[in-house]
């Protein structure tokens, strides 16, 4: 690119700007797009306070707490301040005006508000008018900036990147090297080689933009050289200026103001600046407004024009070349060897009296700036431009602001390529500074060790340390960001110069930089959370580990954002140190941590609920208790294994899921034989089976197939299942759930025998009677949040219960006709409306009664390990041998199928069907013929791949239907999911091999394969295979997916991705070459070989076999394909469908293959995926 850029500029900025602005008009078939600024009467005043008599305005410490006190009870005295008096004037296109001022004269303000970079406050106000090309100021605002520039007197870059690196990013920011559409859309005008020459010649100006701008501004020696600042080395003042002014040269900008751009520049570059920008002007049609301190007279010559102004009046605005001679009219006259600048400045100052011509001295001679604005306003200057400014705007100039103007977006990139280069930025920014990166690193490792090694392997019994280890870890990394804030504000200064100047959005500053601090924040998250979790002892757990990260770096991004904010709003550097300071002990004082939120006045209590730290506090706090390690359950005074929990309880659920197949009595053997103990005899099993029929009062149900058993039956028979297991404490979810009374009294009479026989039962329920509420020993009563209102014995007809709620002051008696149940849920404030309407705090009351002191003391008992109660151990996961479970759960898997015929008479019936159907279709077919041939092939293609899809079809269902038994088994460990996929096996074996003969049997001879009986039980065989795969993949299906209607979905998703690839239909020869993959991945397609090769392609020596006969009525264009005259049945197979017979054994092998592995996708989904969401 450096080279392309030589390349251009080789005859001089000037040549290159001449050709560019010639090329380009010849295209567009009219001049450059032109600006034409007008202003009249405009006015800039502020609201400025004024120091008292005592001086109260002056900056110092005790001043400024004195005003802030009298504010409190006296208005600020104020007044208003004209910084621009009403002005007049014109800046033309083509020309460069150079703007003359003492310091404070109004040069800035005024080239600020014209474009629109005037930082509006409350205390300003503004008069006038303003337009360009006729557009009012306030129609063009937004895209002001897009074709008007300003350059600052101020050198605000980022220190640390180099020239190149900022002039790109200025680049990247004005539309990069993309030309805009509309501009290349325009070039269309001139003829075909001067359209194509000015879109080369653009492309590659934009391509090279910023090495144009780097030899123009003179900056080629250093652009790898950082910019530098007071504090870090870069380039010299002089080479920075040129910085500030290259940055704003992108984007073909209209208008170019530039505020004391000379400032740290020599003489001969300021020349050579303002050289090269004349030269634009009066090439491309620019309007350039520059202000310069002390211009030498060949660059004060080299202006077109000159604005004067002193104390915001316009003493001069008009033609360099007649300046001194107005001046001269007035009286003053320039010495020869006094710099013109120079001379003009002293005007309207006590030194303007050197300058006297002492023959034109009298009464009219101006003294002061605002009587130099007068008499400017009398002259014939003033009249022409004032003409000028009545004068309609030129069509050429409208033209412009209609058709070049108004479609100028705000921004020239969008919001996603101004965030990238925003980010790309910061990233080089925030390495670029090491010291800081690397100290902070060192800092966070330093204050890991210690603040871990304070706190080692802290007690979680604790549970005060705890909180304080996670308190100073969350506090730490809050505080890690403060640093960052100098930076901040530091850099808003440019985000303010390049924000103004429409460079991007604010929210993709404001995304950078948040972003830019994601990668470190997640790093020192990772070092110093890591070191503290470990190294404190908190819970062993990689879930709570992982948890305990992702809480710490969420609340690092937060307290980030915080202190961006914090920095972007205060005034300086000074405020947002102690402010933030502030707010941190804010947020600590309401973390929960030095105060609980109980203790909080309730004025301020919502502090806590926003408060970050707090949050985060309570969260760690969860994550550290919520571990298993700290939930104690105990049995025997042991702790509890989930093993032992398995294998000791029975868990009744709320729904009654059941393989309803099975008979009533089944059902319960079932679970006898596999839930206990694999020590105890068969018979004892049985027998027990028994005992719990009749115990639940179902002996006479005992025969009776489950599937349409009654709701009360079916919650016998869930309670019997958990019974016949012998556990040592039974669960029981909502027993009565959708009963009636009698039914609910049933059941709670069995579950009440089930108490008597000396088992532990817990059971939740809702809505009871009184009748069955007074059948409960115990009571737990939980109010919403799972907090405990009452534990404790009931008591006769719930007497210890009413006598504990009656006693506290206020309660609601309980009338004679109530149901106990009913009253103590209204006494709690239960329900959707509370019927009591000042509901106490009755957990509160029940953890300070006497019940909780019980309650506690208990436990305190039975928590000891006692010798009368021996530890629950269990040496096997699951109670029956692996020989048990194989024969109980292959024998229900048996018994299901055999108990459902609607499944297996189905296939069966259907597989006839589908056999008389092609047999008569097919019967008269003639299959030597090229259409009986082809025909043949869809014959067996359909007949294999509907049998198969059928049987894919209907085993989903049944196989969904008894995998929600098979969730609620294995979760009680009845037996091994090896076992279940073994029976699942096994059992579709017979069913396959009847249905798949059956058909075989009447279809082979009915379509006239009068092959031998070998031949047509070898088809049959294969069919089966066929079967057997499409019936275990849709096994595989109902396990894996989360319900039947996904399987079923995603199986015709799958299959018809195997119809389309099997060879057939596209056929194999025509199948794309980038879908060949896919076709030899395709599993039935394999099935479909082996059966049409075995049975059009077979031709082994005996010439009367089908596939050794010639075909006929072949299509000449087959036979040339093919390079023959005459072809076999096999040769037309072989060649168009690639189903060969001599591939029969591999192609049994494939699909054997394939069996066992939807086989063991199978087992797999059974063994690790649990839909149940419950």
């Amino acid at each position: 690119m450096a080279h392309a850029a030589d390349t251009l500029l080789k005859d001089g900025s000037d040549s290159f700007h001449a050709t560019l602005a010639a090329q380009l008009e010849a295209s567009l078939g009219k001049t450059l797009p032109q600006l034409e600024i007008r202003f009249q009467d405009l006015a800039i005043a502020a609201d400025m306070a004024v120091a008292t008599k005592d001086g109260h305005e002056l900056p110092t410490l005790l001043n400024d707490v004195t005003k802030g006190v009298m504010g409190l009870f006296s208005a600020k005295r104020s007044i208003r301040k004209d910084i621009l008096h009403p002005m007049t004037g014109v800046f033309k296109p083509r020309t460069t005006t150079l703007v003359l001022g003492q310091p404070g004269s109004g040069k800035s303000s005024l080239m600020k508000l014209l474009s629109g970079r005037f930082p509006m406050e409350k205390n300003i106000s503004i008069g006038g008018h303003v337009t360009y090309n006729g557009a009012a100021l306030e129609v063009v605002g937004n895209t002001l900036p897009q074709f008007a520039s300003y350059v600052s007197q101020r050198d605000f870059n980022y220190a640390s990147l180099t020239v190149k690196e900022t002039l790109a990013f200025g680049h990247a920011c004005s539309g990069g090297a993309a030309v805009p559409p509309r501009l290349l859309d325009s070039l269309t005008h001139g003829s075909p080689d001067e359209n194509a020459q000015a879109k080369a010649v653009i492309q590659s100006l934009y391509h090279v933009y910023p090495d144009i701008i780097t030899r123009q501004m003179g900056l080629k020696i250093c652009e790898d050289t950082i910019v530098g600042n007071g504090m870090l080395r870069g380039v010299s003042g002089g080479e920075r200026k040129r910085v500030t002014v290259g940055e704003m040269e992108f984007g073909m900008k209209m208008v170019s103001f530039m505020d004391e751009i000379s400032t740290g520049l020599d003489s001969a570059a300021t020349f050579d600046i303002v050289k090269a920008q004349k030269g634009m002007a009066a090439s491309l049609k620019k309007t350039i407004v520059i202000a310069l301190l002390q211009p030498s007279p060949e660059v004060y010559n080299l202006f077109d024009d000159v604005l004067l102004l002193n104390e915001g009046h316009v003493m001069y605005h008009g033609p360099r070349a007649t300046c001194l001679a107005y001046f001269e009219s007035l009286g003053f006259k320039c010495p020869l060897h006094r710099d013109v600048a120079d001379f003009l400045l002293d005007l309207g100052t006590p030194e303007q009296d050197q300058y006297l011509v002492a023959h034109s001295i009298d009464a009219h001679t101006p003294r002061t700036p605002a009587e130099y604005a007068s008499v400017f306003k009398e002259s014939a200057i003033f009249a022409a431009m004032l003409s000028h400014l009545a004068a309609p705007t030129d069509p050429v100039l409208v033209d412009a602001a209609t058709s070049h103007l108004a479609t100028l977006p705000a921004y020239r990139v969008p919001f996603g390529a101004s965030t990238k280069a925003l980010v790309q930025r910061q990233v080089m920014v925030f390495l670029r500074n090491r010291e800081f990166v690397v100290s902070r690193i060192i800092m966070v490792l330093v204050m890991a060790f210690l603040y871990s090694t304070s706190f080692y392997q802290v007690n979680a019994d604790q549970i005060i340390m705890v909180l304080g280890v996670i308190f100073m870890t969350v506090l730490f990394l809050a505080l890690g960001q403060l640093p960052m804030i100098p930076a901040i504000v530091e850099a808003r200064e440019i985000f303010y110069k390049q924000k103004r100047a429409n460079f991007f959005r604010t929210s993709s500053f404001i995304l950078a930089q948040c972003t830019t601090q994601v990668p470190f924040a997640f790093l020192e998250t990772i070092l110093f959370g890591s070191v503290m979790y470990w190294v404190t002892g908190f819970t062993s757990s990689v879930g709570a580990f992982l948890t305990y990260l992702l809480l710490l770096y969420v609340t690092n991004l937060a307290f980030t954002t915080w202190f961006f904010f914090l920095a972007s709003i205060s005034p300086n550097l000074n405020v947002a140190q102690p402010v933030s300071m502030v707010s941190v002990l804010f947020y600590i004082l309401f973390s929960g941590f030095v105060m609980s939120s109980a203790d909080m006045p309730d004025y301020l209590v919502w502090i806590y609920w926003i408060d970050p730290l707090a949050w985060c506090i309570r969260a760690l706090a969860i994550n550290q208790y919520s571990a298993s390690e700290f939930q104690t359950i105990l049995l025997n005074g042991y702790p509890a294994t989930d093993l032992a929990i398995r294998r000791s309880t029975g868990y009744c659920e709320q729904m009654d899921i059941h393989s309803e197949a099975a008979t009533f009595r089944e059902a319960f053997q079932f679970s006898a034989m596999l839930r206990q103990s694999d020590e105890i005899p068969e018979a004892d099993k049985l027998a027990f089976a028994e005992e719990c029929l009749e115990l639940l009062d179902m002996k006479h149900l005992g025969d009776k197939i489950i599937r349409g058993a009654s709701v009360e039956q079916m919650k016998r028979l869930t309670i019997g299942v958990e019974l016949a297991a012998a556990p040592s404490v039974l669960f029981l979810d909502e027993p009565t759930s959708g009963l009636d009374a009698r039914s609910a009294k049933i059941i709670m009479t069995g579950i009440r025998k089930i108490a008597s026989t000396g088992r532990t039962v817990v059971c939740t329920i809702h809505q009871p009677s009184a009748e069955v509420f007074e059948m409960f020993d115990s009571l737990l009563l939980l109010k919403r949040g799972g907090e405990t209102v009452f534990f404790g014995d009931l008591g006769a007809k719930a007497s210890h219960l009413i006598e504990y709620f009656q006693a506290i002051p206020d309660t609601p008696a309980l009338s004679d006709e109530a149901n106990p149940a009913t009253w103590m849920l209204e006494v709690i404030g239960a329900g959707v409306e509370s019927k009591n309407a000042h509901p106490k705090d009755y957990v509160q009351i029940f953890n300070a009664s006497e019940e909780r002191r019980n309650l506690t003391a208990s436990l305190a008992i039975h928590a000891n390990v006692h010798p009368s109660l021996p530890e629950l151990t269990f040496a096997n996961k699951r109670a029956a041998s692996s020989s048990t479970q194989f024969k109980m759960v292959t024998q229900r898997f048996f018994r299901v199928y055999w108990r459902t015929p609607s499944y297996c008479n189905t296939r069966i019936f259907i597989s006839i069907f589908l056999a008389v159907l092609f047999g008569l279709v097919f019967r008269v077919v003639d299959f030597t013929t090229f259409s009986g041939a082809t025909g043949g092939v869809g014959m067996i293609f359909l007949t294999s791949i509907f049998v198969g899809l059928i049987s894919f079809n209907s085993v989903i269902p049944l196989a969904g239907e008894e995998r929600a038994s098979f969730y609620r088994e294995r979760a009680a460990q009845t037996y091994n999911s090896l076992w279940y996929f073994v029976g699942a096996t096994l059992v579709e074996i017979p069913y396959s091999i009847v249905s798949t003969f059956v058909f075989t049997a009447i279809y082979y001879p009915f379509v006239g394969l009068n092959e031998s009986v070998g031949a047509c039980v070898y088809y049959g065989f294969n069919l089966t295979l066929m079967v057997l795969m499409n019936v275990y993949m849709g096994q595989m299906m109902a396990y894996a997916m989360p319900s039947i209607e996904v399987a079923t979905l995603a199986g015709i998703l799958l299959n018809s991705i195997f119809f389309l690839f099997m060879g057939v239909t596209p056929i194999a020869s025509e199948i794309p070459s980038g879908y060949r993959w896919l076709y030899t991945i395709v599993p039935p397609k394999y099935s479909v070989a082996i059966l049409t090769s075995q049975t059009l392609a077979k031709c082994t020596g005996d010439k009367t076999q089908l596939g050794c006969q010639t075909l006929k009525n072949v299509p000449p264009s087959l036979l040339q394909q093919m390079n023959a005259t005459s072809i076999t049945v096999k040769e037309f197979i072989e060649f168009t469908y690639e189903m060969y017979y001599d591939d029969a054994l591999m192609d049994i092998l494939v699909v054997v293959g394939c069996i066992f592995f939807f086989r063991l996708l199978a087992l797999l989904a059974l063994r690790y995926i649990n839909h149940t969401k419950r």
